[in-house]
């Protein structure tokens, strides 16, 4: 097998052949706030999906590494996202409880047969059959996991015990405990949330009027709110 074809499946022989010392710098950068974003996600994704928090951790790092081996797209984003940490805890814990060794195994197993699941759609090419699904329904589906997800960290935000994976479920135990609110951590988590509204928008055009150099600012900017987290 030739070095051209076989840069076929290994992308990184083609791109790195043209690899310099200027793309090094700009990927420094980029692995820098990636790492900075990723880790408290990972942890936050983690607890979504019912595992140990260094679970996220685990799930982050490897994707990354390989992808930059086997993967063609300098857009795609790699690693847990929050509609499979929903998935995963609305399936495994029907079958084991959150926080055991089998809940463990259970997930690592799910996303064990997940993973050639997804290997064999693209080896038979058959990505396609996602042009089936509408716009509507994709749409809808994530506006829906988005609710799901803010209604189940409301419980962290009020620092109150609630349980459920729908969000009638949620809501009613929402409800049902409200009067155990902690004010300390309702205060912290409003506040917390606030600031990560404004440092999208407010945060970056401050840096800039305080002389700071736009691609200094643009970094410190998109590691804000981790200063929240």
């Amino acid at each position: 097998m030739n070095t051209t074809r076989l840069a076929k499946y290994l992308p990184i022989l083609d791109w790195g052949r043209t690899y310099d010392r200027s793309t090094l710098t700009n990927d420094m950068v980029a692995a820098l706030i990636v790492t900075i974003m990723l880790i408290p996600q990972s942890l936050a994704y983690a607890l979504l999906a019912g595992l140990p928090p260094e679970m996220g951790l685990y799930a982050s790092m490897l994707p990354i590494i390989l992808y930059a081996i086997f993967g063609t797209s300098r857009a795609l984003a790699v690693g847990p996202v929050a509609v499979v940490s929903l998935l995963t805890v609305a399936a495994v814990s029907k079958i084991a409880v959150a926080g055991t060794s089998e809940y463990i195994a259970a997930a690592i197993t799910l996303a064990f047969l997940s993973g050639l699941i997804l290997l064999a759609l693209g080896l038979f090419r058959l990505g396609f059959l996602a042009n089936f699904l509408s716009h509507p329904v994709i749409a809808g589906f994530i506006s829906a996991t988005g609710i799901i997800i803010a209604a189940s960290q409301l419980k962290n935000i009020l620092g109150i015990d609630a349980h459920g994976h729908t969000l009638p479920d949620l809501i009613g135990s929402l409800a049902h405990n409200l009067s155990q609110v902690n004010w300390v951590t309702a205060v912290i988590g409003v506040l917390a949330t606030g600031f990560l509204f404004w440092v999208r928008k407010g945060l970056l055009p401050l840096l800039v009027s305080l002389g700071v150099a736009p691609r200094a600012a643009g970094i410190v900017a998109k590691a804000g709110p981790v200063v929240a987290i």
